[in-house]
């Protein structure tokens, strides 16, 4: 569940005043500055000029994804630029310095310092890491970039296919991406854990079809009001795709999701007859309310704030998310969430809050009002609301369960619990749920095991990992 360590970035346009043109032309360029959000990541602008004498940008994080997005609006007055990202609830203010520096705040859910400085290109990444896994032609197997639509046409899909030697039927996996805008290869942090497995699973015979998101790559459509149901609408017309295929073996269709693409398997092969076996990695197996409080609390362990701030915290997450994502309208909801919050406020110690920098009253309204907001967007208060216990119960097909037991996203012991809970009531001929020792979220053998450490690991999946899902898939699908 990949929630506020990823920030999605995209297209910003500008629209400029003859009168403002010699001062705004300073913008142009490539400006780059750094966030520190648990993890250090680069922030970088591309202002420019098309061919009409418009002005636009583009906005990205080049340590987590080469993926650009639209956004919806930028403001730019004088010496000032204002952007603002609706989808994600990401917004930049700064002010032009000099010719070199732009000086600004970058808020997602908190307010972050950002100095922009102009440089001539894109600097290398954070002390650049080799990633040994990531799979190099030539392959020895087929690889196809394809491209498809759903039913209406109102979304073009961009995927890759890669498919075994020899003549087929093949056993089939599409994968599933976690939360956020994500490409095929769920690129994060110079790392491609879907290539990665595509390759070790089309080597071990399985026809593979990993897809981009919505608004990513080269698949249309728009994510901003979208929730994990249309996402799950979205996996059903690449299951269509791959079930159309002649190289497929119809009989031994399955899907392979992480994170939140661990939620959306078992919602799809509850409407379909077709699946033969789900593969969940670090997908969740409770409530999400409490899925998401556990990683809150996590979080701040891996920060270094005391286990009283910790818990203080976690209890006041769990209220607000159970405020807003039940609530019946936001009036009477941002009334019930505003109760909450003084109440906790006057009831917590100080020394609490100074560790949680909620000490004055901007670090409060600016945190606690970032935080409405995004609960409030529409992918998130249905994945708030989300339990995923009935549609486990409900699955009729082989499921293989994992998660790191260092997971600081996904807590493994509570996860697992409540998945193997809800397997047991299940018609699934044939279940394992195992926990991964020495694994994080993206299922990396760490070392500090936290967020940060993910783009500074070699390592982009776990071998052992591999190894466990590769057998298992060949003990329960391949073989007759």
């Amino acid at each position: 569940m990949q929630t506020n360590m990823k920030f999605k970035l995209s297209f910003l346009f500008i629209f400029l005043s003859a009168s403002l043109f010699a001062q705004q032309n300073k913008f142009i360029g490539i400006w780059e500055g750094k966030i520190n959000a648990g993890v250090s990541l680069r922030i970088v602008f591309n202002f420019m000029q098309d061919s009409r004498g418009d002005f636009y940008s583009t906005m990205k994080s080049p340590d987590q994804s080469p993926v650009e997005l639209k956004a919806d609006r930028t403001f730019l007055n004088n010496d000032s630029v204002f952007t603002e990202i609706e989808k994600f609830k990401v917004s930049f203010s700064g002010k032009l310095i000099n010719d070199s520096t732009i000086d600004g705040t970058f808020t997602q859910g908190v307010d972050i310092p950002l100095k922009l400085k102009k440089v001539e290109k894109i600097s290398d990444a954070l002390p650049k890491t080799e990633k040994p896994q990531t799979p190099k032609p030539p392959f020895n197997y087929k690889s196809e970039v394809v491209q498809y639509s759903n039913a209406d046409k109102s979304i073009s899909f961009g995927g890759t296919v890669t498919i075994p030697n020899g003549n087929g039927p093949f056993p089939a996996i599409l994968l599933i991406t976690g939360s956020g805008a994500q490409n095929r290869d769920e690129e994060i942090l110079g790392h491609k854990p879907f290539a990665v497995l595509a390759d070790f699973l089309t080597k071990k015979g399985f026809i593979v079809l990993r897809v981009d998101d919505r608004g990513v790559g080269k698949t249309t459509g728009d994510a901003n009001n979208a929730t994990s149901v249309d996402f799950a609408k979205d996996v059903n017309t690449s299951l269509d795709y791959l079930k159309a295929r002649k190289e497929t073996d119809v009989k031994k269709i399955g899907l392979m999701g992480h994170s939140e693409g661990g939620m959306i398997a078992p919602m799809v092969a509850t409407q379909r007859n077709d699946i033969n076996f789900i593969v969940l990695l670090a997908g969740p197996g409770v409530k999400i309310i409490d899925l998401m409080t556990g990683q809150n609390i996590a979080f701040l362990n891996s920060a270094g704030i005391s286990k009283k701030a910790q818990y203080a915290y976690g209890g006041l997450y769990k209220r607000l998310a159970t405020a807003i994502a039940f609530e019946k309208d936001s009036i009477s909801g941002n009334h019930s969430t505003n109760k909450i919050i003084n109440n906790w406020l006057k009831k917590t110690d100080t020394t609490l809050l100074r560790e949680l920098s909620l000490t004055s009253k901007e670090q409060q309204h600016n945190q606690f009002a970032a935080f409405s907001k995004i609960m409030r967007l529409p992918w998130f208060k249905y994945f708030l609301s989300y339990n995923p216990e009935p549609a486990l119960k409900k699955l009729k097909c082989k499921v293989l369960a994992l998660n790191g037991d260092k997971d600081i996203q996904v807590i493994s012991k509570q996860n697992l619990s409540g998945i193997r809970r809800a397997l047991l009531k299940s018609k699934s001929p044939k279940y394992d749920v195992m926990e991964m020792p020495g694994l994080n979220h993206l299922f990396q053998t760490c070392k500090t095991c936290t967020v940060q450490e993910y783009g500074e690991l070699e390592e982009t999946f776990s071998p052992k990992a591999l190894e466990v899902i590769g057998d298992w898939l060949i003990k329960n699908v391949s073989l007759p």
